[in-house]
């Protein structure tokens, strides 16, 4: 049977599409809370506000991992860079993990091993 007309190919191109998708959007919310805490954004505003609660959760397991850089009321956040690239590092995984999954022919899995070989 070709991989390419695998049952399980379908699913796991929808799984790949799904978890890059919610990367894509993690990514953005982090790189907005990233800006406006650069940029000195007011913290009491609407849209602040909802991008830093949003976003809390996603960036609390990196807030002390480093100090923030503050020059007055603008602060660089070394830990929302710290998180985007963690969890940049968490989708790829996962999507190697589903990939895992899919069907391959044994002359395929014999390339590939012998290409593991050397």
């Amino acid at each position: 049977m070709d991989s390419y007309n695998s049952p399980s190919t379908k699913p796991l191109y929808r799984g790949t599409q799904i978890v890059w998708y919610i990367l894509g959007l993690l990514e953005v919310l982090l790189a907005f809370r990233l800006a406006l805490k650069l940029f000195g954004a007011n913290a009491g505003a609407g849209f602040s506000s909802f991008i830093y609660g949003i976003t809390y959760p996603f960036a609390a397991p990196f807030l002390s991992v480093f100090q923030v850089s503050q020059v007055a009321y603008n602060v660089f956040e070394w830990t929302t860079l710290l998180a985007m690239l963690v969890y940049w590092m968490i989708a790829i995984g996962i999507v190697k993990l589903f990939l895992m999954g899919k069907t391959v022919s044994t002359s395929e899995a014999a390339v590939k091993l012998n290409n593991q070989e050397g």
